[in-house]
This record gives C-alpha cells, structure tokens and sequence, in this order.
C-alpha cells in the first residue's frame, strides 16, 4: 500500500498540545486530550473494512456480553428499551382495567410521569412537591438516558465518525462520548434557561435564592427538569464506576466532580434550594456544550472552525463557570442571612432546613465544585497560551490515542 502523503506534510494547528508536558499533554486526559494533533483524514474509506480492529471490536463485544444482568441494560439499547417499555405497559393496562376494577385508584406505574401535585394550587399555574415517588422517576430516566447513550453512539455517532474517516477505535468511542455530551448539553442548557426565565432568580438574581424560600411548591417543569438532570448524573457516575469509558487521565477528579453535583443536587432538592440549584445547573451546562462541540471539530480536524469555536468556550467557561459561580459563592456567603427570620431553624413539617450551618454547608460543595474547575481551567489556559504562540504542529501517530491501533495499522500500511 502506498504511503499516505500527509505523515511528510505539517498542517496548520493553531492548538498544539503535543509538547505540553506533564497532565496537560496527556493523550489520556478527558479534557486536554481531545485537543492533541489528531491522525491525518482520508488514511481510509469510511466504507472500507479496515476502518475499525476487528480484534478490538471483538473484545468490547465479549466484554459486554460478560457483564452481569444486572447491569447489562446499560450497554445494551434493546435491554434498556425492553425496561423503559414494561411500566408503559403496565400504566396502559392499569388505565384500562382499574376503572372497572377498582375506580379512583392512582395508577401505581406512572413512573415516568412527575409525582406530587398540589391540589390547592391554581389549575393555570399548577405546583408539586416532593415525594418518594420521586425517586422510581429518577429510577427510570437513568435507563433512559442509557437507552439514549448507546442508541445515538451506534446509529448515529460511530458510523458518523467513520464518515470522517476516523478508524482508531478508541477514537470512535471518544468522538460518539462528545457527540452525546453536545446533544444533551445543548437540549439542557437550552431547557435550563427556558425554566429560569419563569422563576425570580432569572439571570443570575441572587436574592431570589433568599427572599423566595422555601421552595417547596414549585413550577412542574422546574421539578421535571431537576429530578431528569439528577437522573443524568447518576448515570454518567454508573459509567465511570462500570468503566464503560476508558478511564483518563484524571479519572479521580471526574469521580470527585461526578459526587460533588449529585451531592449538590440532592442535597439542594431536599432541602428545598431549587433556586441555586438551577443557577448551579445553568453554569455547569451551557460551556460544556461548547467544550463538547470543540473537541470533536479536532476529533475530525476542523483546524479553522476548532481554533473559533475553542475561543468561543473559552470566554464562555469564564464567564459561567467562574465569574456566575464566584458570584453564586458571594451570594452564600453575604445573603444568604436574607431569608426570612422564621425559616432560620431545620424543620420537616414546615419545609424549612436553615440553621446557622446550613449556609456553610452549600458553602464547601459549591467551593469544591470551583476548586475543580479552576483546576481545569488551567489546563485549558496553558492549550490557548500555546494555541496563540504556536501556528503549526506535526501529524505523528503517536500522538494518535490507543497505540495498539495506530501499530496495527501502521502494519497493515
């Protein structure tokens, strides 16, 4: 087989990486990674065999067919359809015979509907509270959001990136992980902010967190679009702990990251601070949907559109995730003393959780949650210094992640 043209050639790269040295060069880094000197497009036809290791194909099948059944539901989509598809089944049934059988009965099965009407509330704006069937809720969206995971990564993210010529399987994986990441932080951002504009903390109005609680009562959507977002995370957590992805770099802060959200989430749901919740939810999603499209412009070497839309993340990862946040931490620390007197004591039957701790008690998370993004951020400052200094860099295999691959087909070559 002829040589390919483009080992001999050097492309323009506005990002080179692969000199970083240390966490921020590593190919195995979840964030800095994806910016390594991707291998050269049009090695091979997308429709040719060879765009994939037969041996590693093999081996993620047998994996996955060695996993408990438990757990099998997670990497396999008609599994987790088969289980999305029994409560439906089921609330169907219920709707049809219970009326006969034993009228005004709730149905049991509405797991996947939001529980906790109040039926005090005005019919024109509807409000729920919190219940236990919450949780079967949250229960069910985790297989969603799996069913939706493997669904998209095998009908439309790896055959996508083998369109782009992207035969490394280890890539393929990653590029259909971003893919999934760009659609699910582009629909929850943008719901994100559909359901602040309805609440009084709307843009970052941070005496709303104090003066309107408790919230107790809140919006459906509001409710809909938090316990699906807790579902989410739990999910991704499920992920990392199966090893579902290959582990990178940082895998421990990931597992950190992943622990601190849920507890942020939880935590704030209980204890009725859905309004900061939102604000958090806000901060975190809307720049990894730009983080997410940045990398795979790279995994498909879109040098131009990468270098604009890096630039684009980066601004808007310093504006939410540290200016929004910080201005969040100020808020905990400075009005938090705002609510009202008789809120000020942790109380069941009232909804109310803020004794003197508590404000220290959002306090540390959110601090935690800073702690790692600035952590990141760093990472992300040295790529654009060395992106603005540097105009070129080498296309080297080695560069390429999952060696094995790049050796087996340097072989075949």
């Amino acid at each position: 087989m002829a040589p390919r043209s483009s080992k001999s050639k050097k492309r323009p790269d506005p990002f080179r990486v692969a000199t970083l040295s240390g966490i921020e060069g590593d190919k195995n880094h979840h964030l800095t990674g994806p910016f390594l000197p991707q291998t050269p497009l049009g090695g091979a036809s997308p429709t040719q065999s060879r765009s994939t290791s037969p041996t590693v194909s093999r081996a993620s099948a047998a994996h996955a067919a060695n996993r408990s059944a438990l757990i099998r539901w997670v990497v396999q989509p008609a599994l987790a359809f088969k289980l999305l598809l029994l409560p439906l089944l089921l609330w169907v049934n219920w709707m049809l015979v219970a009326p006969y059988l034993n009228p005004g009965v709730g149905n049991p099965f509405s797991v996947f509907i939001i529980s906790g009407h109040i039926p005090t509330s005005s019919p024109s704006d509807p409000l729920y509270r919190k219940t236990w069937w919450d949780l079967p809720f949250i229960a069910y969206y985790i297989v969603v959001f799996s069913f939706i995971r493997e669904s998209l990564s095998s009908k439309v993210s790896r055959p996508l990136a083998k369109y782009f010529g992207i035969r490394n399987e280890n890539k393929i994986d990653r590029f259909a992980e971003q893919m999934y990441a760009l659609v699910y932080f582009t629909v929850f951002g943008a719901w994100g902010y559909r359901v602040m504009a309805q609440l009084p903390s709307y843009w970052y109005n941070t005496s709303a967190f104090w003066d309107a609680y408790p919230s107790w009562a809140i919006k459906p959507e509001l409710k809909a679009y938090y316990l699906i977002q807790f579902a989410y995370w739990w999910q991704q957590l499920l992920v990392l702990i199966l090893g579902l992805e290959k582990p990178r770099k940082d895998y421990l802060e990931l597992v950190a990251h992943h622990f601190v959200t849920l507890w942020l989430i939880g935590w704030s749901y209980i204890t009725n601070h859905t309004l900061i919740g939102n604000a958090v939810y806000m901060s975190m999603d809307i720049p990894d949907a730009f983080l997410a499209l940045s990398k795979l412009l790279n995994y498909i070497q879109w040098n131009t559109a990468k270098t604009y839309a890096f630039g684009v993340f980066f601004l808007i990862w310093t504006y939410f995730r540290h200016y929004l946040n910080i201005w969040i931490l100020w808020s905990v620390w400075f009005e938090s003393s705002d609510i009202p007197e008789w809120t000020k004591k942790w109380s069941w039957s009232e909804g109310v959780y803020m004794p003197a701790w508590m404000p220290y008690q959002i306090f540390v998370p959110l601090l935690l949650l800073q702690g790692l993004n600035l952590f990141w951020y760093s990472l992300m400052t040295k790529i654009l210094i060395r992106g603005i200094m540097t105009s070129e860099v080498d296309d080297h295999r080695s560069d390429d992640e999952g060696g094995d691959e790049d050796e087996h087909d340097r072989k075949e070559d």
